[in-house]
């Protein structure tokens, strides 16, 4: 007899696949055992359940058969009962992971809505043994490549640039809050609350000081892990980089931040912390500096902080934090620039000429200023990069003279400007106004060291020291730069401040201590006759410096970068030291008296043939990951081999 039970949406699909929706029709319901069955005799059960009396008493199995309908419908009822417990489940572990702020669990359940839908609506189970291609068109919902939609503009101009006659809108399938709820550090159990809040106060209260503020006066732990979980990597790998306590989870949060950065790569869903994040990591971390002040610039240009620069003359402060971000953006694409000997991808544009015009609107404040002098600064560097890019085999040519003295009065110019503006910080003390001077000293040796450019040995089967003649136009401009690397050292050696700010301080000053004493053991032992110079002093110098730089890694985290480029610089100088003095005099080098003293060195200077030109600033050629480098590093075999990329 039909019964008009309502039956479960799983039931109804699998009578639908057989081709008729209607209940079995049984005509004799078996009650009988298997074994009573075979016997031909009663079977007699209580309340109409096995087992039955005489199974029971003989202790022999009891099954009733019952017909294929009825197991495969009881089949499907138990696997939707299942199914609905599960769903319960699930429903009380996103509620818990609600309460306990765990995006990352809610993820797993995003889709439990839409699975409700499906059940609740009857929606066909595919049965055992159909196809699964019908169900799989029907039921699967495709990728999110209909996530963006393409939408004309109306508010398009004429004058307008060519691609903003179409405009990028979220469309049904893309989720706002898809951002809140990425998983972060502290999300996944990879650090602590607890130790989130010191490296984020750690970098907060002193390293962010050092870079002009990135984060801003409203940054705090819980609004980044919000926002982007990116920057909260990139925050508490630098803390932990420069914690004393907690240094052991550097590795675990640059671990968190590669992977970040690496899935994140092509993502068209950034923000402008996701910027400062990268901006922090390109400035501070030896192993993704030039990565990610790459990516920096492209999502910046993506948001377009550049064209915030227009609202933020006229009082806007949302333009003004954005224009404010591209010039942190600018300023890192440069230093990682310089340092890898590689074009910078910001160029000046109104945003960068107008830097000075910042300082005048109502929100600008005291970080502002330091941070439009570096503005400054480094676009003289890139000026000098774009003139005499990276061919370090070609001298500098008489044509090219005019060109270098307007960049040297340019820095005079800019070290004028600044070096009387800045008055003692809160936070980092007279480092604002010291800074000046090592930058301009650094843009200094790097401007002059063209000078050294096209000074080879004589080619030959066994090597000797350059000894080719400068240019007497370059006489000048050689002895500067020996005299700016020595005062960068000098300040090192005799300002305990900056001693003190040494694990703080950006990679930009890491790779100026090391680029000076590279410079000035190469130019006393490569290039003894071409400028005259004091020998001892200059040893002296680096000497002091490497002694500084041992006191300092020893309170430095394992994986700074100075803690490897300390004991490099001293098995340098001790080369160095080892080679028998090449001059007349004591302590001053000059050029060769004779071939035959020339001869009589070859052997001693050996070891210095790999130096090649130094003012090929890529330091990470032959060492990709500075993080790794041992105690044995050369650096000869960096400065010879490097090449721009």
């Amino acid at each position: 007899m039909e019964s008009n039970a309502p039956c479960l949406p799983g039931v109804a699909a699998l009578r639908e696949s057989f081709g008729d929706g209607k209940p079995p029709e049984i005509s004799r319901r078996i009650t009988a055992c298997v074994a009573c069955r075979r016997q031909k005799i009663k079977c007699h059960m209580t309340n109409g359940k096995a087992p039955c009396a005489r199974c029971k008493k003989r202790s022999l199995p009891c099954t009733v058969n019952r017909s294929l309908q009825m197991l495969l419908e009881d089949d499907i009822s138990w696997k939707q009962a299942v199914g609905q417990r599960v769903q319960r489940l699930e429903h009380a572990i996103g509620a818990v992971a609600k309460k306990l702020d765990m995006p990352e669990l809610r993820e797993l359940f995003g889709e439990q809505a839409e699975l409700s839908a499906m059940l609740g609506h009857g929606q066909r189970t595919t049965p055992a043994g159909s196809s699964s291609s019908n169900s799989s068109s029907s039921h699967v919902d495709p990728l999110p490549d209909h996530s963006w939609q393409i939408t004309v503009d109306p508010q398009c101009e004429p004058s307008s640039m060519p691609a903003s006659c179409i405009a990028q809108v979220p469309g049904a399938g893309a989720s706002a809050g898809n951002a809140s709820r990425k998983p972060h550090l502290v999300s996944k159990g990879l650090i602590s609350l607890e130790e989130a809040r010191v490296l984020f106060a750690v970098y907060q209260d002193r390293l962010d000081h050092l870079l002009y503020r990135i984060l801003g006066d409203d940054a705090s732990l819980e609004a980044a892990m919000e926002s982007s979980p990116l920057l909260t990597a990139a925050v508490c790998t630098v803390g932990a980089l420069h914690s004393a306590q907690l240094g052991h989870l550097y590795d675990a949060c640059l671990a968190e931040l590669k992977m970040l950065f690496t899935t994140g790569s092509l993502s068209r869903q950034h923000n402008t912390d996701d910027v400062r994040g990268l901006c922090i990591g390109g400035f501070w971390l030896s192993s993704l500096s030039w990565a990610s002040s790459g990516s920096a610039v492209r999502i910046a240009s993506e948001i377009q902080l550049h064209h915030a620069i227009y609202k933020a003359l006229e009082g806007d402060r949302d333009a003004y934090l954005k224009t404010r971000l591209y010039y942190h953006v600018y300023v890192c694409d440069h230093h990682t620039s310089v340092l890898y000997g590689r074009p910078p991808m910001s160029h000046e544009c109104v945003s960068i000429n107008s830097a000075a015009a910042l300082l005048e609107t109502e929100h600008a404040v005291e970080d502002d200023v330091r941070l439009v002098s570096q503005v400054k600064i480094w676009s003289v560097y890139g000026a000098i990069f774009d003139c005499f890019g990276t061919e370090t085999a070609k001298p500098v040519s008489p044509s090219q003279m005019p060109q270098l003295r307007r960049f040297a009065i340019a820095l005079d110019t800019w070290h004028a400007d600044w070096r009387e503006r800045f008055r003692p910080h809160e936070k980092v003390g007279n480092y604002p106004a010291k800074g000046v001077g090592l930058h301009f000293n650094f843009a200094k040796l790097y401007l002059c060291s063209h000078a050294f450019r096209g000074l080879h040995a004589e080619p030959g089967p066994e090597p000797e020291p350059a000894s080719t003649p400068l240019a007497p136009e370059l006489h000048e401009v050689a002895n500067t730069a020996v005299v700016c690397a020595a005062s960068i050292l000098g300040a090192l050696n005799a300002d305990q401040e900056v001693q003190l700010l040494l694990n703080g301080l950006s990679l930009c000053f890491d790779m100026m201590i090391t680029f000076a004493v590279v410079f000035l053991l190469k130019v006393v032992t490569k290039y003894p006759g071409t400028i005259w110079m004091d020998k001892a002093r200059i040893l002296d110098l680096v000497s002091q410096t490497v002694c500084i730089l041992d006191r300092g890694a020893a309170l430095m985290n394992q994986r700074h970068l100075l803690v490897s480029v300390g004991p490099a610089l001293r098995k340098l100088l001790q080369k160095v030291q080892e080679t028998p003095s090449t001059a007349s005099e004591p302590g001053v080098g000059h050029a060769p008296s004779s071939r035959d003293a020339s001869v009589s060195r070859r052997s001693e200077m050996d070891w210095v043939q790999n130096f090649g030109s130094f003012e090929d600033f890529d330091f990470y050629a032959m060492l990709p990951d500075p993080n790794s480098w041992s105690v044995d590093l050369d650096f000869g075999g960096v400065l010879d081999h490097a090449h721009p990329q």
